[in-house]
């Protein structure tokens, strides 16, 4: 019996990737309304990129968490014995192709 696939697995995946844009968007606009904030509230001109550069080292760091995951399953899956090739395996390399 053939397994059945989720109703949603394909809004859910997609809404996945798509996070990835929208977080970067949002934590690039928290980053220059902090720094707007701080700009008002000390008068400050320099704290906006100050607010500027925080939001894009969060954007930064949302990717690289993005990536890491993505490396994560993608070994998981790399390791599945269905996945695996055998004539490709490392476990061989004396042989020449």
């Amino acid at each position: 019996m053939s397994e059945v696939e989720p109703k949603f697995k394909k809004i859910v995946m997609g809404a996945d990737s798509l996070s990835l844009g929208i977080s970067i968007v949002v934590a690039v606009l928290f980053g220059v309304g902090i720094g707007l904030l701080l700009k008002n509230l000390t008068g400050y001109g320099w704290l906006l990129w100050v607010g500027v550069f925080w939001g894009v080292g969060a954007a930064i760091l949302n990717v690289y968490k993005a990536y890491e995951k993505q490396k994560k399953e993608l070994d998981e899956l790399a390791n599945d014995p269905r996945y695996r090739n055998k004539k490709y395996d490392d476990s061989d390399e004396d042989e020449t192709y």
